[in-house]
C-alpha cells in the first residue's frame, strides 16, 4: 500500500509539473516579454522611436474608450503602430521629469505564443496583448486607461 501511495503520488507531481509547464513562460520567453514592455514604456519615455517600433507590431490597435461626460455615449478611439512611433519620435513622452517616470511591469498570463502584460505608467495604465511573432515577442493590442487626476 505504501508502495502505490508512492508511485501515485510521484505519477501526480509529474502529471502537475507538465500541466503547469505548458501554461506558463519559460524564462526566456518572460524575459524577453518583460524587455518588450520595456521596450515600449522606457522607448516612449526616451523619445526612442527605435526602441517603440522595436516593441509593436506593425498591425498594433491601441485603444482606449472614451466618454463624453454630457451625454454618457462612450466612442472608443484607436491609433496604430506608425502613430505612436511617430508620437514617440516627437518626443510626447520625454514631457514626463525622469523622477516621475513610473514603468511597473507585469505579466498577467502567457500561454504558448500568447499573452498579457500590464504596465503602470505615470499617468495611464496599459493592458498589452503580446505575441511571439516570427520568434519575437510584439505588442499586437494594448487597451489603455488614463488614471485619475491628483487633487
Amino acid at each position: 500500500m505504501l508502495r502505490l501511495s508512492i508511485v501515485l503520488v510521484f505519477i501526480m507531481t509529474i502529471i502537475c509539473a507538465e500541466a503547469q509547464a505548458q501554461g506558463t513562460a519559460s524564462a526566456a520567453d518572460a524575459a524577453a516579454i518583460k524587455q518588450t514592455a520595456l521596450d515600449y514604456i522606457e522607448g516612449w519615455y526616451e523619445g526612442n522611436a527605435e526602441r517603440m517600433e522595436r516593441s509593436l507590431h506593425p498591425e498594433l490597435a491601441k485603444r482606449i474608450v472614451r466618454t463624453d461626460a454630457q451625454s454618457g455615449t462612450s466612442r472608443l478611439d484607436s491609433m496604430g503602430a506608425m502613430t505612436l512611433v511617430q508620437r514617440t519620435k516627437a518626443g510626447g513622452g520625454t514631457k514626463t521629469p525622469k523622477e516621475r517616470q513610473q514603468k511597473d511591469v507585469t505579466i498577467l498570463d502567457v500561454f504558448e505564443n500568447a499573452g498579457c502584460v500590464k504596465v503602470v505608467a505615470t499617468d495611464w495604465i496599459d493592458y498589452l496583448q503580446v505575441a511571439k511573432f516570427n520568434g519575437r515577442w510584439v505588442i499586437v493590442n494594448v487597451l489603455w486607461e488614463l488614471k485619475p487626476a491628483k487633487k
